[in-house]
C-alpha cells in the first residue's frame, strides 16, 4: 500500500460526511464512548502518529515519538491533534485530510527499509499505510449510523487492508464485511464474533 490509498480513503471521508450539519457531531459513535467529532480527532491523530513514526531516519523501535498526549475529557481519546469547534464540518475533515496528506507523504518518501515502532508489531511505510487506512475506514462506519450517512468503501480498498495486515483471515466475497469482521464491529456467517482483535503489522517478508 502506498500514499495514494492513504490519500484515497480520507477522500472518500470527506465526500462521505461533508454535508453532516456543524451540530451533528456530538452523539456517540456507534457503540463508543467517543463523540462522532472525538472519533475523526482520533481518526487525524492516528494518521498524524504514523507518519511520525517514519519519519526520522532513526524512528524508535521501542515505543511511539514522545509527543505530548492527552485527552480532554474523562473516557475521551487521547490526542494530540485537536480541531477548534468554531471549524465546524469542514474544519474538522480538512484536518482529517491534511494528516493524511503527512501520512502519505512520508509513506511515499520513507526508504522501504524504514522500520518504525506500532504496539502491533515493528513496521515499515507500506504497513503504516495500509494502518492509516484501516483507521479511516472503520471509524467511518463507526460514525455513519450516527451522523446518518451511508458509508460502504471499495472492495479493492478493503482487500489491500486485509492482505497487507489481516492475512489470516477467512476467505469471503465481500472484503468490507471481512475487515468489519477482523475488526470486531460485525458478525461473519459461519465465524465467531471477535471480541478482542488485533492486526499484525510486520512486513509480510519479516513474519516468521
Amino acid at each position: 500500500m502506498n500514499g495514494a490509498d492513504v490519500l484515497r480513503s480520507v477522500s472518500l471521508v470527506r465526500a462521505a460526511f461533508a454535508d453532516v450539519p456543524d451540530d451533528g457531531w456530538g452523539r456517540p459513535a456507534g457503540t463508543l464512548s467517543w463523540t462522532c467529532w472525538e472519533t475523526v480527532e482520533h481518526t487525524a491523530d492516528d494518521l498524524f502518529a504514523y507518519a511520525g513514526q517514519i519519519a526520522a531516519a532513526d524512528s524508535p523501535r521501542e515505543s511511539y515519538l514522545p509527543i505530548v498526549w492527552r485527552s480532554l475529557r474523562d473516557s475521551g481519546p487521547a490526542s494530540t491533534i485537536f480541531v477548534e469547534a468554531t471549524g465546524g464540518t469542514l474544519g474538522l475533515l480538512r484536518v482529517l485530510e491534511a494528516c493524511g496528506g503527512m501520512l502519505a507523504g512520508v509513506v511515499d518518501a520513507a526508504p522501504a527499509s524504514r522500520r518504525g515502532w506500532h504496539p502491533y508489531g515493528i513496521s515499515d511505510p507500506e504497513g503504516f499505510a495500509a494502518m492509516g487506512v484501516v483507521e479511516v475506514l472503520v471509524h467511518a462506519w463507526d460514525i455513519a449510523d450516527t451522523v446518518e450517512r451511508p458509508w460502504a468503501p471499495p472492495a479493492d480498498l478493503c482487500r489491500k487492508v486485509l492482505d497487507r495486515l489481516f492475512v489470516d483471515v477467512p476467505a469471503h466475497d465481500d472484503p468490507w464485511l471481512v475487515l468489519l469482521w477482523a475488526t470486531g464491529r460485525a458478525e461473519l456467517p459461519g465465524h465467531e464474533p471477535r471480541t478482542s482483535w488485533q492486526w499484525d503489522g510486520r512486513p509480510l517478508a519479516e513474519r516468521s
